[in-house]
């Protein structure tokens, strides 16, 4: 299987904006996100299906998308939730969109087609980072 971009990110080919790593995930900020403050929970085994993971790279990446969660919640307290999405159409490499959001309506919103501005998202990655 030809590596995808995250495997890339994974092993330091491209820069990111991280959030969070261990030995098993990474959390980065997406730089295309549906809301603003998404993060992006990748596993580091590259697999194209979430359910391909083995039970415990699953686990390691559950345990990492709550951690996410929490600290969005409390980097964005006027948001009423954060939601999660999965699916990987975009890239075949198993990971999980984490964004905070008001209504049902924004999970279903487009992903910014913007010009990343990597100032702005090298400064959440700051504020979300895990010490």
């Amino acid at each position: 299987m030809e590596e995808t971009i995250f495997t890339k990110i994974i092993k330091g080919e491209i820069p990111s904006h991280k959030v969070y790593e261990d030995d098993k995930t990474l959390a980065i900020v997406d730089i295309y996100p549906i809301q603003p403050g998404m993060v992006l929970v990748l596993a580091k085994p590259q697999v194209d299906h979430l359910w391909d993971l083995s039970e415990e790279d699953y686990a390691a990446l559950m345990a990492t998308v709550r951690k996410v969660g929490q600290r969005l919640r409390e980097a964005f307290p006027e948001k009423k939730r954060v939601g999660i999405i999965v699916e990987g159409f975009e890239v075949p490499h198993a990971h999980v969109k984490v964004f905070p959001i008001d209504n049902g309506n924004e999970v279903r919103a487009m992903p910014s087609t913007k010009e990343p501005d990597h100032a702005v998202f090298a400064d959440l990655a700051k504020r979300l980072a895990f010490q």
